[in-house]
């Protein structure tokens, strides 16, 4: 069984909605996302999607894009981006869902040698960038999210790697720390995966191991629409 991830797939929704409008190397992503997928991905494999799955509205429309991905090969485990709104309660977008596609929700997942859990995350404050009144009353509520899915990977890991999903980052380059780096930190999460970032953004994320804790953004676009294997497992 290997692990793989891939994020923001930004599929239609049902919409004419072509993503080259973010330039040409968009251009037919799902395509070669899906070719990289099956020659790369087997039944027995997970692939971790960790948000913006899809531009859908409402959750009838998401439909079409969550059953795209649920015919490529492997298990999928997804979380809600910012721009899922189509993703209403965890139990209705649980029961939408293919077989051998997972949603998590500030909880976690057991899928053998690994427990996965995530939630969506937010923006970290920075020297450069403090969040207003606002932002940090959500940023606050997401680390409680995390800590919640942190709680219920540990109570089912026992020694087996515990690996976070986010969507938002949750560390910047030249960063020491952030409350989402702390948490994971204190859980001994072995991997976080995380998306969001793209175009100019992606030079912005940390990537790589602080902490014991490894760092991979997997935006579709920074991986050249590549599904990623996972190796340091």
């Amino acid at each position: 069984m290997s692990l793989f991830a891939i994020g923001d797939l930004h599929l239609p929704g049902g919409q004419d909605k072509p993503m080259s409008v973010f330039g040409p190397q968009w251009d037919g992503h799902f395509l070669r996302i899906s070719e990289s997928w099956r020659q790369q991905v087997g039944p027995e494999d997970t692939v971790l999607i960790p948000g913006d799955i899809s531009w859908a509205m409402r959750m009838e429309d998401a439909r079409v894009d969550l059953e795209a991905i649920g015919a490529l090969p492997g298990k999928k485990v997804i979380i809600r981006g910012n721009h899922d709104y189509w993703w209403g309660s965890i139990s209705r977008v649980r029961e939408m869902l293919p077989e051998g596609m997972y949603a998590l929700q500030q909880d976690a997942l057991d899928i053998g040698p690994w427990v996965v859990c995530g939630t969506r995350g937010w923006m970290i404050p920075t020297e450069e960038t403090p969040l207003s009144e606002q932002d940090q009353k959500i940023y606050q509520r997401e680390l409680g999210r995390l800590d919640m899915a942190l709680a219920a990977a540990k109570r089912m890991a026992g020694d087996r790697p515990i690996i976070a999903m986010l969507h938002y980052p949750p560390l910047f380059k030249g960063q020491r720390e952030s409350g989402f780096t702390r948490l994971l930190e204190a859980a001994s999460a072995r991997l976080c995966v995380y998306g969001h970032l793209h175009g100019g953004g992606i030079a912005a994320g940390f990537v790589g191991e602080q902490h014991g804790v490894s760092y991979e953004l997997t935006s579709c676009d920074y991986l050249q629409f590549q599904v990623k294997k996972i190796n340091f497992l």
